[in-house]
């Protein structure tokens, strides 16, 4: 009798086995599962965004995949993304469990945790304190750095070719710097190279297939640490954040206690702490939340800008014949001036297209069901909207001209950059910023960083191809992208000169001027830093 009961309780267990990683019925179509993995054996840990190009060709703009028991979506079609994302932000505004993240940020990073009490807290806080209006107050600091950004790029020698690199970096970094923080940094090799590794080490171990599954196989929680290279590594990078950040935080109300605040974002919430429903945990990785997207996002940017510039140079070259005619040579370009520069404006949405930051976005998760055009979306599912251009399925991509190719042009026969005659209005110029309520918060100082820097660049320099030993240009590869949800493209040479001595005259004419701007910000600063503006500043003279 118990061998049979055993038996049967066997063949109950195979049975459930068996759907485990099924598609169930009502689901959008997707690649044929197998049991208990469902699609988790061909999920793609590199450039996923690629593989659900492929899959959304066979599958629709619309389809599933099964990770064990759980439900991913992915959406390539653009009205399923403003429908689902945007309209319907209410259910679908939730991240899927991530335990590494919460295991090193404690759930308080707020671009990674799920939709808890706390993460409306710092979601309510981001609203109130980056607002278009509040952001239009950091234009002068962004403007001077962007100053030195020139200034560091006309000074860097051909021989070091990836120089460029590190300069955008530290623009990137500190301009969010300044602006949450009241501090600038004028060296990459002082704090800002520390900052980058801390923050590449944490989207390293973010990045699909980076750890063991936990949140589709919590028992993997159990194993200990000494056999478990990823919570050693998740304890280590924790560490690491809590003596970066926390020490930004003390640092900050440090100063405000001697009373030489200079009225940047987190003395306003270290200020408010009580009111708004915060500690100094949350405080600290609401700080860090902001500084990391802001600083990798328009770095991660101006890099394929570059890059653009270098592969396509009639597309620059048309820039620089438009820049001239509205600026000429005395001075440098203002956000004005980009109202009456139609082709520039194209080139900055282009690049939004030809190689979007995070080609899939952060994913989402929905807290309760959903039904769209027949199908359903289960709650707790993951969704993932496919904003990867490259070769073409869905309305987002079908709708533009040529794909793969870096076409300005097509902005301006359309306002959304689709084919003359195609309704483009479902695509909405935020969508590289993210979607309804976990729309990026630093959206309207990315977009003016993004904007001074692209005119500046084209007014300043040219960017050409490296030449070989053999006397010819070396092509760049514009699909060579660091792999993972956010990608950048991987360092590539390139010759970088001024377009005329007199361009050179006044960058360095600007960057003597910036002075007076940098100085609120001159805080904190590391060893060498006096020296090193010092140096800089006799130069620039």
């Amino acid at each position: 009798m118990s061998v049979l009961l055993i038996f049967l309780f066997g063949l109950c267990v195979a049975a459930l086995l068996r759907k485990v990683g099924s598609r169930e019925a009502g689901l959008p179509p997707g690649p044929p599962t197998v049991p208990v993995l469902g699609n988790m054996h061909i999920f793609p840990t590199k450039s996923p965004h690629s593989k659900f190009t492929e899959w959304a060709r066979k599958y629709g703009g619309m389809f599933s995949l099964k990770i064990g028991p759980g439900t991913v979506v992915v959406l390539t079609d653009v009205a399923a993304v403003k429908e689902l994302m945007d309209k319907r932000s209410a259910t679908t505004s939730d991240r899927p469990p991530t335990h590494i993240a919460d295991r090193i940020t404690g759930g308080f990073h707020m671009g990674l945790a799920r939709s808890t009490s706390a993460w409306k807290i710092l979601r309510k806080t981001s609203g109130a304190i980056l607002t278009a209006q509040a952001t239009a107050q950091h234009l002068p600091i962004q403007q001077a750095e962007a100053t030195q950004l020139l200034y560091d790029i006309l000074g860097s020698p051909q021989a070091s070719p990836f120089s460029f690199y590190t300069h955008i970096s530290r623009y990137s970094y500190s301009v969010i710097l300044s602006v949450l923080y009241g501090k600038r940094a004028r060296r990459y090799n002082t704090e800002v190279s520390g900052f980058f590794t801390v923050m590449h080490e944490f989207n390293a171990i973010l990045s699909p297939g980076a750890t063991p599954p936990v949140d589709a196989m919590p028992i993997l929680e159990f194993i200990p640490e000494r056999w478990a290279q990823w919570k050693r590594d998740s304890r280590r990078i924790r560490n690491l954040q809590r003596t970066l950040y926390f020490g930004m935080m003390e640092e900050t109300r440090a100063r405000m206690h001697r009373g030489e605040g200079n009225g940047c974002y987190m003395e306003e919430v270290v200020g408010r702490e009580k009111e708004l429903g915060m500690d100094d945990e949350m405080t600290s990785y609401f700080g860090s939340a902001l500084l990391e997207t802001g600083s990798e996002t328009t770095s991660s940017y101006l890099q394929s800008f570059i890059l653009a510039l270098v592969a396509y140079p009639e597309a620059q070259k048309k820039a620089h014949e438009e820049i001239d005619r509205v600026v000429g040579e005395d001075r440098l370009p203002t956000l004005v001036d980009l109202e009456r520069m139609p082709y520039i404006r194209a080139m900055i949405l282009e690049t939004h297209r030809f190689r979007p930051v995070t080609p899939v976005g952060i994913p989402h998760s929905t807290l309760a069901e959903e039904e769209y055009q027949g199908y359903i979306i289960p709650k707790g599912a993951t969704i993932f909207a496919n904003l990867s251009f490259q070769g073409a399925f869905s309305t987002i991509q079908r709708s533009s001209m040529i794909q793969k190719n870096f076409i300005p042009g097509r902005y301006m026969l359309t306002k959304n950059g689709t084919k003359p005659g195609i309704d483009g209005s479902d695509l909405k110029a935020t969508f590289p910023f993210g979607f309804g309520r976990r729309k990026c918060p630093g959206m309207h100082l990315a977009c003016n960083s993004i904007n001074i820097n692209a005119m500046n660049l084209l007014w300043a320099f040219d960017f050409e191809p490296e030449i070989g030993a053999d006397g010819n240009s070396i092509a760049v590869d514009t699909a060579a992208y660091v792999a993972g949800i956010a990608t950048a493209p991987l360092p590539f040479k390139c010759r970088i000169t001024p377009r005329s001595p007199g361009k050179a005259k006044t960058i360095e004419r600007e960057f003597l001027a910036a002075a007076d701007t940098f100085a609120k910000f001159e805080v904190g600063l590391g060893e060498g830093d006096e020296e090193y503006a010092a140096i800089s500043r006799a130069y620039a003279g």
